[in-house]
């Protein structure tokens, strides 16, 4: 299979840290390219037999550019940077990666929603700031501290990493409530209408797929149902959530605090509203960015050609 090439066209999205790529020169001629702009993902797809790709969009321009692609790998769950009409029409297999994140994922949603309850970085910095030492009592702690036990979560989203998240929350001694959607038949004895779990929920946390059904699904009107004034987590899409809408809740004290891995626009622009909301926290969306979870991404790569070229096509998309 030396003479099969494959071009991978954004390596460097998937981090820098010594991810064994090499492994795919088993199977054919590795062409490896840290980061592709349109026009040049046009000129690196010319003699493509396979093309690899997280962010790069493979749309009908790009694919017309390849005339040898037979395998577009998207290392990734969602596949909608892909023309699957084109792919379709072409014979062109799709493949994604799915669940490599499920347990990453979930530890991420506790790492934004701990970070929130407790403050630990915060307070080790006034430790180490002589903070303690000018104190009168024996501790102290400048943020409200709140215990998990007793609070119920509210799941939107009730997939794997959701169902994952609401284990881990049973473990806190949490509550349970879940949401998939008002046209779904009900399949989970957690599942409740979004009304319910938007009234009754002290942290909600975000785990749906995007689709025109739920996006802005935390807008001013759902916010505004709301009764506990609830901590909000979101580690799925950006657009899961109208950024001002959060914004105003927020500064108005009518959402207690946001942790945010995700966002409408990324990388961040200097002038989105919730830089300077109030209580907020945000990560440049790396939850599903352990090295573990990286790694089983690669892997799940390699076998999708492994089994694609055995003619055993697995994870196909279209």
């Amino acid at each position: 299979m030396d003479n099969l090439n494959i071009i991978v066209l954004d390596a460097k999205t998937l981090g820098e840290d010594n991810l064994n790529w090499e492994i795919f020169e088993k199977l054919g001629k590795l062409h490896l390219y840290d980061l592709s702009t349109k026009e040049e993902a046009k000129k690196r797809v010319k003699n493509a037999d396979i093309v690899l790709t997280n962010k790069v969009e493979m749309d009908r321009e790009v694919i017309d550019c390849g005339k040898n692609i037979k395998y577009i790998g998207v290392l990734a769950t969602g596949y909608n940077i892909v023309d699957l009409e084109e792919c379709k029409k072409r014979e062109i297999t799709v493949t994604n990666i799915p669940d490599y994140g499920t347990d990453t994922v979930a530890q991420f949603t506790f790492a934004l929603l701990l970070k929130i309850t407790n403050e630990v970085d915060y307070h080790d910095r006034l430790v180490k700031k002589g903070e303690w030492n000018k104190r009168n009592t024996f501790s102290f702690w400048d943020s409200l501290q709140i215990e998990l036990k007793g609070k119920t979560l509210g799941i939107i989203g009730y997939g794997k990493i959701g169902q994952r998240v609401g284990e881990i929350a049973e473990a806190f001694g949490m509550n349970i409530l879940s949401y998939r959607g008002e046209k779904k038949d009900k399949k989970y004895d957690s599942e409740v209408s979004l009304d319910y779990l938007l009234e009754n929920s002290d942290i909600i946390t975000l785990h749906a797929n995007l689709t025109e059904e739920n996006k802005f699904i935390i807008n001013e009107k759902t916010i505004a149902k709301m009764k506990k004034r609830p901590i909000i987590i979101n580690v799925a899409r950006g657009g899961l959530i109208d950024e001002k809408a959060l914004a105003d809740a927020l500064n108005k004290g009518k959402i207690k605090a946001a942790g945010l891995d995700v966002l409408n626009t990324e990388p961040i622009k200097e002038d989105n509203v919730l830089l300077k909301a109030k209580n907020i926290t945000i990560t440049p969306h790396m939850a599903w960015a352990s090295l573990e979870a990286r790694e089983k991404l690669l892997d799940i790569a390699y076998k999708n050609i492994e089994n694609y070229l055995e003619g055993n096509i697995i994870n196909k998309v279209n």
